[in-house]
């Protein structure tokens, strides 16, 4: 156990908030900068927080040099219905038009799904049978008249991150719910970007969108208000009642990422956390196994096996358990462990878990 009781959390999201912003929120829990009220008591037309959602954008857009052209969303539905959204608010025509889609693993897999009902979606590779690598681009099949091409930057489950951005003539979109400030972005690349808040931006309950301002002006006739970014950039993200609590803790925890060196900070800890565990792994002589090609292995959710065998897997999360780490267990689809290291993780607490793979080796070899 750690500072306050709290556990090491392991989560892919829900995921750990920093431990400083979890305090100013519970200093600031009863009664907000002088309002008498706590935030979620606060109504969203309210110059309080009119102040609270302003500062918010205007902290990302610093974080992230985001450009004038580009609007900054506060939206509900998770990445979820983002999947939906993208077509509905990209493709006018629907049925009539193209996608392409890069299907690297369950998340981009759900999205090329959803958008298959309102567009012919293309993916630009045959599926493979292991989600353990991206093929080179050389060898993808995109569609001439794409409407966009749409990847995931990070595959949680599996364990797959880009190394670098597609280069494609069509606008891109990018669902970065688990890599988001975990290094810089040049935003000028694509045309969406999306992220749900629960890795690496505060808690559930708040999606973010960065979109280029001149791919919202025709939604199709169908697109719900709820998830029309037209509407939402036209309101400011109040069109209807937002997630003010979660967009509150968001907003702090942008802050936090400011003081803490900014992107290139993240980019920092994410890089020491992440290599001390691989070298960890590659060093294991086959005890602890990571499969993932080594030019596209995740920074942020890192996937291995313990000499494939369950009983020593489930051996090893009841150690961590005791030890105050939780959350370690694999997706039920691949099983297995899997170490989330998100924003709110520092080094130290990452090393904690190297120190005790190291012993549980040594006793159990």
């Amino acid at each position: 156990m750690g500072d306050c009781g709290r556990v090491l959390n392991f989560s892919a999201g829900p995921s750990a908030v920093p431990l400083e912003v979890l305090k100013t929120a519970q200093r600031e829990m009863l009664n907000y900068d002088g309002s008498g009220c706590s935030v979620m008591e606060l109504s969203h037309r309210s110059a309080t927080f009119d102040k609270i959602i302003k500062s918010a954008e205007q902290d990302l857009r610093d974080i992230l040099s985001i450009p004038p052209n580009y609007k900054v969303l506060f939206m509900q539905g998770g990445g979820t219905g983002q999947f939906a959204a993208v077509p509905l608010n990209l493709c006018p025509k629907l049925k009539e038009q193209k996608a392409d889609y890069v299907v690297t693993g369950t998340w981009s897999q759900k999205a090329a799904k959803e958008a298959a009902s309102f567009v012919q979606v293309n993916e630009v590779f045959p599926r493979p049978a292991k989600f353990d690598n991206i093929p080179p681009e050389s060898g993808w099949k995109t569609s001439p008249d794409a409407a966009y091409l749409y990847y995931c930057d990070n595959e949680t489950i599996h364990g797959v991150e880009f190394p670098r951005v597609p280069s494609v003539d069509c606008p891109i979109v990018c669902d970065m719910s688990s890599n988001i400030l975990t290094r810089p972005v040049d935003v000028s690349k694509f045309g969406v970007i999306i992220a749900g808040a629960q890795k690496n931006l505060g808690p559930a309950g708040v999606t973010l969108v960065i979109v280029r301002e001149d791919l919202i002006e025709n939604p199709a006739s169908v697109c719900p208000s709820v998830l029309n970014y037209k509407i939402t950039a036209d309101n400011t993200s109040l069109y209807n009642t937002p997630p003010t609590y979660s967009i509150y803790l968001l907003g702090l925890t942008l802050k936090w990422i400011k003081e803490h060196g900014g992107v290139e900070g993240m980019q920092e800890r994410s890089a020491k956390k992440s290599k001390a565990l691989y070298d960890l792994i590659e060093a294991s002589e086959g005890f602890y196994v990571n499969s993932i090609n080594k030019s596209c292995r995740s920074r942020t959710t890192i996937p291995f096996r313990i000499r494939c065998d369950e009983a020593l897997e489930k051996k090893f999360l009841a150690e961590a358990e005791k030890a105050g780490m939780i959350q370690l267990k694999g997706h039920r689809s691949v099983g297995g462990i899997r170490a989330s290291m998100f924003n709110a993780m520092e080094v130290e607490q990452a090393l904690r878990l190297i120190e005790l793979m190291k012993t549980f080796k040594a006793q159990n070899q």
